[in-house]
């Protein structure tokens, strides 16, 4: 699985594109919907997931649905476990705390991990905003460190991490356990 990102929007969200040959599945389409088609080119959409409903992470999906005629896929759509979408097969796992709606993708095989605003590295989602949660985000991180230390963190913002690094050394892994 190959993964792109397009920084997007004034708050630089990270859209990914996730390919395997000429299927494309795109993760936070925030902004600059022309941007985003650009670099999908004449590749086959097979979805829009989106990590949760803030402006800077889905304010390009009716660009990319009236381009691609596609599903967009969220908390609402995505029940907890193992799915399937054309050739990519991964976890969701509900992490609110950030969001009520927020969902982390988990590609097992790949040990990649794509958690919108959930975790960033040395850091986490707000949580004093509309929807969000002190205790739902304590207990999200609870469950999040059950899983490979190896994972790859693709966040919503900024650069990647790994989740035995934000284990060890994200203060809010320890002030909230």
């Amino acid at each position: 699985m190959d993964i792109e990102i397009a920084k997007v929007g004034r708050l630089r969200c990270n859209c990914y594109l996730l390919s395997m040959g000429n299927n494309v599945l795109v993760i936070d389409p925030g902004d600059e919907g022309d941007k985003i088609i650009e670099l999908i080119g004449n590749r086959q959409v097979i979805g829009i997931i989106i990590t949760h409903h803030h402006p800077d992470h889905d304010g390009a999906v009716l660009d990319l649905i009236d381009k691609y005629n596609c599903m967009v896929y969220d908390r609402y759509n995505l029940l907890e476990g193992i799915k399937k979408l054309g050739p990519f097969v991964f976890h969701v796992i509900y992490t609110p705390g950030h969001k009520e709606d927020l969902i982390t993708l988990y590609f097992k095989e790949e040990k990649a991990m794509f958690c919108g605003d959930f975790i960033f590295k040395d850091s986490i989602g707000r949580c004093d905003l509309h929807g969000s949660s002190i205790s739902d985000m304590a207990n999200s991180l609870k469950k999040i460190m059950n899983y490979d230390k190896n994972i790859t963190i693709y966040p919503g913002h900024g650069v990647s991490t790994s989740l035995g690094y934000e284990i060890n050394n994200n203060v809010y892994f320890h002030e909230f356990l």
